[in-house]
């Protein structure tokens, strides 16, 4: 499957949800290259009741988690055996930063490249922009553990 996924397509291929599926939809997918996702920072988000109430900020590591779900989507639609009765786990991150914060009302672009794969693990290059600009980057891998 290419191009785009909506939010009941997303929750058909992840098992996660609110309040931590961190991906609204898909805007562009080439299996076995490269999605681009978004997720809409709400200030209703649960974790913003605590950081911070001053002033809310999303966590850098559901950052991560949402980039990671990123990571699960294109390995699904990279991988036709790989969609139904699948479950992705988080396997590794390395070279995290942070470069921006993530405030209620930004619109998170979530940019996942595929690098390689080996059995059931699946490496990507990963980066997260608000406005064009970058808020955090990662290597990410994930596991995949068919049914």
């Amino acid at each position: 499957m290419t191009g785009k996924l909506d939010i009941l397509q997303i929750q058909e291929l992840l098992p996660h949800r609110y309040p931590f599926l961190l991906v609204d939809k898909v805007i562009e997918c080439e299996p076995g290259v490269s999605l681009v996702g978004i997720k809409n920072v709400t200030f209703n988000e649960p974790f913003f009741q605590g950081h911070f109430p001053q002033q809310p900020i999303m966590p850098g590591v559901l950052i991560m988690e949402a980039l990671a779900q990123a990571t699960a989507l294109l390995t699904s639609q990279s991988d036709e055996n790989l969609r139904k009765g699948t479950t992705y786990y988080l396997a590794g991150i390395d070279n995290a930063r942070f470069k921006r914060q993530v405030v209620p009302g930004d619109q998170l672009k979530l940019e996942v490249k595929y690098l390689k794969h080996k059995r059931h693990l699946w490496s990507f290059e990963c980066r997260a922009e608000v406005d064009g600009e970058l808020a955090a980057s990662a290597q990410i891998m994930c596991a995949v553990s068919v049914a």
